[in-house]
């Protein structure tokens, strides 16, 4: 059975960092991806970053370029994401999602879903 925990959400000032991790189990090939979105209330998820686990192709959001990088560990089936200089625009929950296939931005484009963290950016 496929499943993705996440871990690593909390409060935040501005400018500061945290990092999200996902932990996937039940793949039984690499090529699929994981991607992270953001959710706030009344709003559709948000697309942040997707990595393809095997290659390690990422893609961004363009309004997290420069500040946050996705990475993945294949041995530890993981796949975290660091978000440094945080704005309260980057509040919100994170969701980890998965799926076979190439990366994408788009919700709908993947079927397995975590839990989700909360991310405050807050002074």
């Amino acid at each position: 059975q496929l499943q993705l925990v996440e871990s690593g959400g909390g409060l935040v000032q501005p400018g500061g960092s945290l990092r999200l991790s996902c932990t996937t189990s039940g793949f039984t090939s690499d090529f699929y991806s994981v991607a992270w979105f953001r959710q706030v209330a009344g709003k559709e998820r948000e697309g942040v970053s997707c990595v393809s686990i095997s290659d390690g192709k990422t893609t961004y959001e363009d309004a997290v370029k420069g500040r946050f990088t996705i990475s993945r560990d294949n041995s530890k089936s993981t796949v975290d994401l660091q978000m440094n200089n945080l704005k309260p625009e980057d509040t919100g929950t994170y969701y980890c999602a998965a799926d076979e296939g190439r990366c994408s931005l788009w919700h709908r484009t993947f079927g397995f879903w975590g839990q989700g963290t909360q991310v405050t950016v807050s002074s």
